[in-house]
C-alpha cells in the first residue's frame, strides 16, 4: 500500500481543484489558458507519485526468533541534537546511531553460528572480511578499529534507490562476493563481534537515495518519536525496549566481559565453591524501575530476598545476589532455586526462574 506524505497529498488536492476549474472552463466554452489546468493537474499527480519512495518490504537481517534467542538492543537515533531517542521515545539508542542492532546473548551463541541473512533480494556492491572479533572495552580498543568500524560486512543494492549495509559479522564467515546476486533470506555470513562492537550482533543500516532510514518509521517520517509510522519491515516487529539478556549462577562475581563471553552457563557447581551467586543481565532499565532477587536453599529456606529501586537508566544492566561459602555457614549440597522480577509501576517487564545443583 502506498502512503503519501502531506506535501504529496496537498499536491494531489491542488490537482483536483485545477481539474475541476478546467472542467468549468470547458463547460462554459472558455478557451482561456486556464483550460491547461488539466495538463498541469496530471503533471502534479505524476510528480507526487514519482517522488514517493518505492519501499520494498524488508525482512529482519538475522535468522533467529526475537524474544527467544535474539533481541533488538539498539534502535535508530531520531534526535538531531546531541541527545538520543529511539522511535518509541525510549533510550535504547545513542547519539548518531544510524541503524538497528539485532543482538544475540553471548560469544558462545556466536561461536555456534547465527546466520545473517539478506533482508531483500539485491546485488552485492562491497564486502569486507578478516577483522577480528573482540569486545571493545575501552578507548584504546575503539582507536584500534578506526577505519573498520563496521567490521566484517557488506553493502547490498536492493534496487529502486535502496541499499542496506550489514556490519560486525564474524571473521571468516562472509559468504558473498562483490557482484553476486542474492535472494531475500540468503545467508550472508554469521553474527559476530568485529569492528566497533561491544556485544555480538548484526547492525543493519537501510538507506534510500543515500540517506539512512529508520526501518520502524519509514523514509518519509519526521524527526523525533511522536510521529506517524510507515515501517518498511515485511512483518511487524514489536518494540521491546526492556528485556532479559541472560541469567544464571556463578561461583565468583560476574562482570560484563565474562557474561558477554558466555561464562557462567553451568547448571551444576561444586559444593565447595567459594560462593554461590545468582546474576541477571537485562537491557533498557530506567530510573524508578524496581528489581527483586530471591535465592532459596535446598531445604526451602530463603537465603536472599533483595528488592531495590534502580537509580539511573542503563542500556545494559548486570547485578547479582548470593551467599559466600564458609566454615560457619557452608553451602548446602542440593538444588538451589532463584527468582528475579523487574517491574515498572504495575507492569512486570522481566521474570526469571533458575535452578543450579551443588554437589
Amino acid at each position: 500500500m502506498t502512503i503519501l506524505s502531506k506535501k504529496q497529498i496537498s499536491a494531489i488536492l491542488l490537482a483536483i481543484g485545477l481539474t475541476s476549474l478546467s472542467s468549468c472552463a470547458n463547460n462554459t466554452g472558455v478557451n482561456a489558458p486556464i483550460a491547461e489546468a488539466n495538463t498541469i493537474a496530471q503533471r502534479l499527480v505524476s510528480t507526487a507519485v514519482a517522488q514517493q519512495p518505492n519501499s520494498p518490504q524488508f525482512g529482519k537481517p538475522i535468522d533467529c526468533t526475537l524474544g527467544k534467542d535474539c533481541f533488538v538492543l539498539l534502535y535508530f537515533d531520531r534526535d538531531p541534537s546531541l541527545a538520543a531517542v529511539d522511535f518509541g521515545c525510549g533510550r535504547q539508542t545513542y547519539n548518531g546511531h544510524d541503524g538497528t542492532d539485532f543482538a544475540i546473548p553471548d560469544a558462545k551463541a556466536m561461536a555456534k553460528g547465527v546466520p545473517v541473512i539478506a533482508s531483500a533480494a539485491g546485488k552485492v556492491l562491497r564486502v569486507r572480511d578478516g577483522v577480528v572479533d573482540r569486545r571493545l572495552a575501552n578507548s584504546t580498543d575503539k582507536a584500534n578499529v578506526a577505519g573498520t568500524e563496521c567490521g566484517n560486512g557488506m553493502v547490498i543494492d536492493h534496487g529502486a534507490g535502496w541499499e542496506a549495509q550489514y556490519c560486525h559479522l564474524r571473521k571468516g564467515s562472509v559468504a558473498v562476493k562483490p557482484g553476486a546476486q542474492v535472494q531475500k533470506g540468503a545467508v550472508l555470513g554469521m553474527v559476530g563481534n568485529s569492528g566497533m562492537a561491544s556485544f555480538p550482533h548484526v547492525h543493519v543500516t537501510f538507506r534510500y537515495q543515500g540517506k539512512p532510514v529508520d526501518p520502524f518509521v519509514g523514509p518519509e517520517a519526521k524527526l523525533g518519536c511522536n510521529i506517524a509510522r510507515n515501517p518498511i519491515w515485511d512483518k511487524p516487529l514489536d518494540y521491546i525496549s526492556t528485556g532479559l539478556i541472560r541469567a544464571g549462577f556463578a561461583n565468583k562475581p560476574p562482570d560484563e566481559n565474562a557474561v558477554w563471553a558466555g561464562q557462567f552457563l553451568e547448571t551444576k557447581l561444586p559444593a565447595n565453591s567459594p560462593a554461590l551467586l545468582f546474576w541477571v543481565q537485562s537491557y533498557g532499565v530506567l530510573k524508578g524501575d524496581r528489581e527483586q532477587y530471591k535465592l532459596f536453599a535446598p531445604n526451602g529456606d530463603t537465603i536472599a530476598n533483595d528488592s531495590k529501586e534502580i537509580q539511573a537508566p542503563s542500556r545494559t544492566w548486570l547485578r547479582y545476589v548470593g551467599k559466600r561459602n564458609s566454615t560457619n555457614s557452608p553451602l548446602t549440597p542440593g538444588v538451589w532455586r532463584a527468582e528475579y522480577r523487574l517491574t515498572r509501576g504495575d507492569r512486570v517487564l522481566v521474570e526469571v526462574k533458575r535452578e543450579v545443583e551443588l554437589r
